[in-house]
């Protein structure tokens, strides 16, 4: 079995996903997108990118670890 990917080098590498952007961000542009990739070299996990580069690079995490970085936040 091979390593699941950290990261793809562009979002563009991700064509099917579908980006979205937290309620709270503002039209300032500096916020963070996320996306999950059903095909691809994302499938099943959850992509992060930069909204200031839209075809920059995307992290790739799995659900259980993205949780777990947001619980962090949570209390």
């Amino acid at each position: 079995m091979s390593a699941m990917p950290r990261h793809v080098p562009s979002s563009t590498d991700l064509p099917a996903a579908h980006w979205v952007r937290s309620s709270y961000s503002t039209g300032a542009n500096n916020c963070v997108e996320t996306a999950r990739p059903l095909t691809g070299p994302g499938a099943g996990l959850l992509a992060v990118r930069d909204s200031k580069s839209p075809a920059g690079p995307a992290l790739l995490f799995s659900p259980e670890s993205w949780a777990d970085f947001t619980a962090a936040f949570q209390s």
